[in-house]
């Protein structure tokens, strides 16, 4: 069997829109529910949720025979993380708080064979399909999507340079965090952290580099995707779960008399 090409490396490098979710809630059957939407994208986070090695494994199969893509944010920029996050069969990486051009360098390596990089080999993993995978080494790399964040003013005044790191597919703006950094905890969406967003994505845009986030607003998001942003999550598994529960219980007790 061939190894599959990735369609959301391949989308964003050709500046195809696509829209993405954050799945958080460590399970294989609520992965499941997801998987069928119709999102371009999700990303399976093992940073701010209770994920392990283990389920998502069991989200990876989840989605394995949806049309979407499945990418994986592990908890820190980590090469023994991201080393078992691959041949577990990751299909792309959101590494988070990365702060310079040598730590989006670090990431890349993680994810390359020697001599470009320094990931172990291991000759029958998921990824590979047990060695099953024709033009796996050939292929792997280019495939598969690495992605970086962006999350504080330190790593938006080099941003442009992290974006042209050989290997980095597209930078991704976490604005919670840059909310954080400039003391607007909480508050992902004010003008201040946009302000400082903006004029830097432009840059990355102008210069080829894919630029995504995560905003829990469908209006943003799509204003987001209309003028140049690439991939955009527009939601999370939880924050879904939590509103639609919300507006059924206050539908039923404002229906009773």
């Amino acid at each position: 069997m061939q190894y599959p090409a990735n369609p959301f490396t391949h989308a964003i490098r050709s500046g195809t829109r696509q829209i993405g979710l954050w799945v958080t809630l460590a399970n294989n059957f609520a992965a499941e529910v997801v998987a069928s939407a119709g999102f371009d994208w999700v990303v399976l986070d093992m940073e701010h949720s209770p994920n392990d090695m283990q389920n998502v494994l069991g989200q990876m199969q989840a989605f394995e025979a949806s049309g979407t893509t499945a990418l994986v944010r592990p908890m820190w920029n980590d090469p023994v993380v991201i080393k078992r996050l691959l041949d577990t069969g990751a299909h792309g990486l959101v590494v988070p708080m990365v702060q310079s051009v040598a730590e989006a360098e670090a990431a890349v390596a993680a994810m390359r064979y020697p001599p470009r990089g320094i990931r172990g080999y291991s000759g029958s993993t998921r990824a590979n399909k047990f060695g099953r995978a024709e033009g796996y080494l050939d292929r792997v790399e280019d495939e598969t999507t690495m992605i970086v964040q962006i999350e504080t003013r330190e790593a938006l005044a080099v941003a442009s340079e992290i974006g042209a790191v050989d290997g980095v597919d597209g930078v991704f703006f976490g604005p919670a965090d840059l909310a954080a950094d400039i003391g607007l905890l909480g508050q992902p969406t004010a003008d201040a952290v946009w302000d400082l967003i903006r004029p830097v994505a432009d840059r990355l845009i102008e210069q080829g580099t894919p630029v995504g986030t995560l905003v829990s607003d469908v209006e943003m998001a799509s204003s987001l995707l209309d003028t140049g942003f690439t991939f955009v999550a527009c939601g999370t598994d939880t924050g879904l779960l939590a509103r639609s529960a919300d507006t059924l219980v206050a539908t039923m007790r404002n229906h009773l008399t």
